[in-house]
């Protein structure tokens, strides 16, 4: 009887790929979450409010948090489509959801509470998952200052070169004492 093996392997580069188009997917979600929003704020602001009545979160708390709403959601959304200060913009997205997340459950919408599991299921991917951002300009300032530095001498290489030549004069002084 013959073993049917399939051998699954996941390759770097295709996971850095993927990695890259669930990072635009999910910040282009958010851009225009933020952008179709940030036109009209207080019409936004006073709609979260008039949701959240019937929440134990007083009205100007509720207000105040749906004016920051949009930007940050722009904000974070143009950050993580262009991979530039991916990882705090997906701590800061993360923040958002907890901070959403309260007020939707706090009124007992199950239905938007569970859907907003599934923002959270890509974003915990996204993050766990950074060392895979490799196309984005985080990566890549990475790496042009790496080049930078690694072409420029370190204090480090001076201090080895400068030990390399102060043991080589001892050892010669040393010869002329004998």
């Amino acid at each position: 009887m013959k073993d049917h093996q399939t051998n699954i392997s996941l390759k770097a580069q295709d996971i850095a790929i993927a990695y890259l188009l669930l990072r635009i997917l999910i910040g282009v979600n958010y851009f225009n979450h933020g952008f179709t929003r940030i036109f009209d704020i207080p019409e936004f602001a006073e709609g979260i409010v008039e949701q959240l009545k019937d929440s134990y979160f007083p009205p100007f708390l509720v207000r105040i948090n749906s004016y920051l709403v949009p930007p940050v959601e722009l904000i974070v959304g143009i950050l993580i489509t262009i991979g530039l200060a991916t990882r705090s913009a997906l701590i800061a997205t993360f923040i958002l959801m907890i901070i959403l997340k309260m007020g939707v459950t706090s009124v007992q919408n199950w239905g938007a509470a569970t859907s907003m599991i599934s923002y959270a299921l890509v974003l915990f991917i996204l993050l766990a998952g950074h060392s895979f951002d490799i196309y984005s300009i985080d990566h890549w300032r990475k790496k042009s200052k790496t080049t930078t530095n690694s072409t420029e001498p370190s204090t480090n290489q001076f201090r080895l070169l400068f030990n390399k030549l102060t043991k080589k004069r001892r050892k010669q002084h040393r010869s002329y004492l004998r």
